[in-house]
């Protein structure tokens, strides 16, 4: 039996999970499942990545022990998978004990063969992403490049991996080989990071204790990178005695990670497994963020919607079939309200659900639920069964390249097709004929084979309504295989179909979505009550000399347009009442260049002239930290003329 491993990256236990947690994890059992449906022996592990100074921290302002405060969010990450039903075969801590031997003879393994070794960290450090970044690796506001958020500066006794002797082999990785999901991705990551050359990456930290000691350097633990890396090997038996599938399972087949991880996934962790001589994973599929009406998912924002909520509301299924199928691999999906029950509505319940509910009705009012054995092919037979025999195929080959939502459409073209083949075929005027009878049975016998491979394959991906639906056609689970998916005419001759329930009920949007709203604004409430905003400490005090040395002034936004080479960076020229000078922000993924045109701003107008992906800045415009992490351009007095000093 040929053997299949995917793994989600180990979730941080920063704060509730929320519908955009869901989908890697989704993503992954979906595939898992459709692999076993397959005949492979599959693993497929998730876990919660549990150190670090960002958890130090928490809980200490909720009065607990780290450990303590990861428990309680570690049973609601628990309680969510068994809700959506998630099937992962191992859960993984970092906290286990088996896990934590099993890193510290990793540590020491790197360092006997000369890759780590001790020195002194002094750079930058951002402790929401638990990162480190050099001075050129920030963003052009100083901040980190991922988060945008402030950095802090860490001078510290640290061990350090080596990462340039593997820059080549993983430039290579990146560029001439089908590891990396989508390919489009390796550009941003050689021109960021392996270009530029690769710097040595800090493995340790002595500033704070809750993380995996060293074992020889106590006072060291090791940076959670490198910890949680390493569960994908450690959670086979790698380097411990807990497990003993290593040699049988690894390399992994599918690393499933998202977009603001994939640095990490796609060169610190191959780098380490090259040192360490390990077969390196085959494939790293990276997915974008689902976001919000427009933005990402925060709670500072109050819009993060509760899975919990949903899935009562909606059911498990409809929520996993919309996110899978709204969610390109690679791309950012967008998801409101309106998005979801509308998909709901026009594939569930107008779809698949009523596909499903004509056919099973036809065939109880015309034959009393049992269809005679008596057959006669008619004009549009072939066409719709040729469709459903292909089906199996298509969706195969879109799984093995992690194209779900792609897979998905496939399979919707059948359940599109199907009820065509209702409108084409008439049943109701068959029925009303005696003579017709044979063709009647035929067509009702067509769609209920359709409905049986169209189920098969959905069991993967909808596996708590997918049963229900077979039941009703009157399937049993041979008959519902995997290898019956590619065949047409498994249903015994005279089935008996089981007329039940409405599988997907339609909703009514206007209703739904005032209470849904409502819902949001109940959050939006309590999350502006119960969040304050991240601030950054006072800066030492300085003198009216020192602060006079900053020349802040008034100049209006007379042009605004992208930087071409950049995602973050807006051009402005501005109107500074002296003249026109050109100043570089990196405000792009807040702000439209047609949102600035005309506005005043505040700019720091004696900076030194740089230069910011090529371009010249002459200064810097205003802007504050936001709740969510954003920057928020200052507006000042739109009357002020331009040129007026700020004092």
């Amino acid at each position: 039996m040929s053997k299949f491993y995917i793994t989600t990256p180990i979730y941080y236990p920063s704060g509730s999970p929320h519908i955009g947690t869901c989908y890697t994890t989704v993503a992954c059992d979906s595939i898992a499942r459709y692999k076993r449906m397959q005949g492979f022996d599959v693993i497929f592990l998730t876990g919660t990545d549990e150190h670090g100074l960002k958890i130090e921290e928490k809980a200490k302002e909720k009065g607990v022990t780290p450990k303590e405060y990861v428990d309680e969010i570690v049973a609601n990450f628990k309680r969510l998978w068994e809700r959506m039903n998630i099937s992962y075969d191992r859960y993984i801590r970092t906290t286990d004990d088996y896990h934590v031997r099993a890193i510290q003879s990793i540590f020491k393994k790197l360092y006997d063969r000369g890759y780590i070794y001790k020195g002194e960290y002094k750079g930058k450090y951002c402790t929401p992403c638990e990162s480190f970044w050099t001075q050129s690796q920030l963003d052009e506001n100083g901040c980190c490049p991922e988060c945008h958020r402030e950095v802090t500066e860490a001078k510290e006794e640290a061990y350090f991996f080596k990462m340039s002797p593997f820059a080549d082999r993983i430039e290579k990785l990146l560029t001439e080989t089908d590891y990396l999901r989508p390919a489009s991705r390796a550009t941003e990551l050689v021109n960021n990071f392996i270009k530029p050359g690769l710097e040595d990456l800090c493995v340790s930290r002595t500033s704070f204790t809750w993380g995996i000691p060293v074992d020889f350097d106590p006072k060291h633990v090791v940076y959670v990178w490198v910890d949680a890396l390493f569960n994908y090997c450690t959670a086979l038996g790698f380097e411990n005695d807990r497990y003993d599938d290593y040699d049988k399972y690894w390399p992994a087949d599918v690393h499933m990670v998202a977009k603001d991880i994939m640095r990490f996934h796609a060169i610190i962790w191959p780098a380490m497994l090259m040192a360490l001589d390990m077969p390196l994973p085959k494939h790293l599929a990276v997915h974008g963020w689902i976001t919000f009406n427009g933005q990402k998912m925060s709670k500072s924002l109050g819009n993060i919607i509760d899975p919990f909520i949903l899935s009562d509301r909606y059911g498990a299924d409809a929520i996993r079939y919309h996110i899978l199928r709204e969610m390109a691999l690679g791309a950012d999906s967008s998801f409101s309200n309106e998005i979801m029950i509308n998909r709901i509505n026009s594939d569930l319940a107008n779809g698949l659900g009523n596909l499903v509910s004509r056919t099973v009705a036809m065939a109880d009012k015309y034959f009393g639920g049992t269809l005679p054995t008596e057959r006669e092919k008619g004009e549009f037979d072939d066409d719709m069964i040729n469709e459903a025999l292909a089906l199996r195929a298509k969706v195969d080959e879109y799984i093995e390249n992690t194209q779900i939502n792609n897979a998905l459409a496939e399979i919707f073209k059948l359940v599109s097709r199907a009820n065509k083949y209702i409108d084409e075929t008439t049943p109701w005027v068959l029925g009303k004929d005696e003579t017709k009878k044979a063709r009647l049975a035929s067509v009702l016998y067509n769609l209920l084979e359709a409905i049986r491979i169209i189920a098969t394959l959905l069991s993967a991906f909808m596996p708590e309504t997918m049963p229900e639906i077979l039941e009703q056609i009157g399937a049993d689970k041979e008959q519902a295989s995997y290898e019956n998916a590619a065949k047409f005419g498994v249903l015994a001759q005279n089935v008996a179909v089981r007329k039940g329930g409405i599988i997907f009920p339609r909703i009514d949007v206007d209703k739904e979505i005032n209470e849904l709203n409502s819902i949001l604004a109940s959050q939006q409430e309590q999350a502006k009550q119960e969040s304050a905003p991240e601030l950054v400490p006072i800066a030492e005090q300085i003198d009216i000399d020192t602060f006079a040395k900053s020349d802040l002034r008034i100049a209006k936004v007379v042009s605004c347009e992208k930087i071409k080479s950049s995602k973050k960076l807006l051009c402005l020229h501005l109107d500074d009442g002296f003249g026109e000078r050109q100043v570089v922000s990196g405000i792009a993924q807040w702000y439209q260049p047609e949102d600035l045109i005309g506005k005043k701003v505040i700019i720091v107008a004696n900076l030194a002239p740089v230069k910011l992906c090529g371009v010249e800045s002459n200064g810097m415009i205003c802007a504050a930290d936001a709740p969510d992490g954003s920057a928020r351009v200052i507006f000042p007095d739109q009357s002020l003329p331009c040129g007026s000093k700020i004092r």
